[in-house]
């Protein structure tokens, strides 16, 4: 085979793998139907089922244990994964922070100056708010906000700037924002 087809072959693959995931997705998520568009809204669409899962997990464990005032039992399930420093290319280092509260579970990723936070907890009046004026009080700039609601459950993403780089802020960020 020459190369030329070769690398036809190799595009065929590529178009027919494009339309299979463009069709598992809901059309809101492609906007335009070249490669990047239908990647992009591919990766959007796994991350909200990655957080619907969440929030339905969260219910569940509600549900089954019975929990009161929105307290969350964390007997019988295994630990979090533990936060070590990952080396990423370009000498970034990711960290990690957990604290399940019987207020919130919350999770904080850290690469570098991005922080991916994520607040799961019990529906509460004013809540978005304090969180939102915790996380300007750290000084931090808040890049995207995802909201997902499930009954009396809610999941808060925020990408956010931070302007200092340390593990420091990971602790900081989730005792302003508990």
């Amino acid at each position: 085979m020459t190369h030329i087809t070769v690398e036809r072959n190799r595009r065929k693959q590529m178009n027919e793998h494009l339309r299979v995931l463009r069709s598992l997705m809901p059309g809101s998520y492609v906007q335009r139907g070249d490669q990047a568009s239908i990647i992009g809204g591919a990766i959007e669409f796994v991350r909200e089922l990655e957080q619907l899962l969440q929030c339905l997990e969260s219910q569940k464990r509600r549900r089954i244990f019975g929990t009161a005032e929105g307290s969350l039992p964390l007997q019988g399930y295994p630990p979090p994964p533990p936060s070590l420093p990952l080396t990423a290319s370009g000498g970034l280092c990711e960290e990690m922070a957990e604290n399940k509260s019987c207020l919130a579970d919350i999770e904080v990723k850290l690469l570098g100056f991005d922080a991916l936070i994520k607040i799961l907890s019990q529906r509460r009046p004013g809540q978005l708010l304090k969180t939102i004026a915790a996380l300007e009080d750290l000084q931090l700039s808040i890049l995207h906000t995802n909201i997902t609601t499930i009954e009396q459950t809610v999941l808060y993403s925020f990408n956010v700037k931070v302007r200092v780089s340390s593990s420091f802020i990971l602790h900081e960020i989730m005792y302003y924002v508990r």
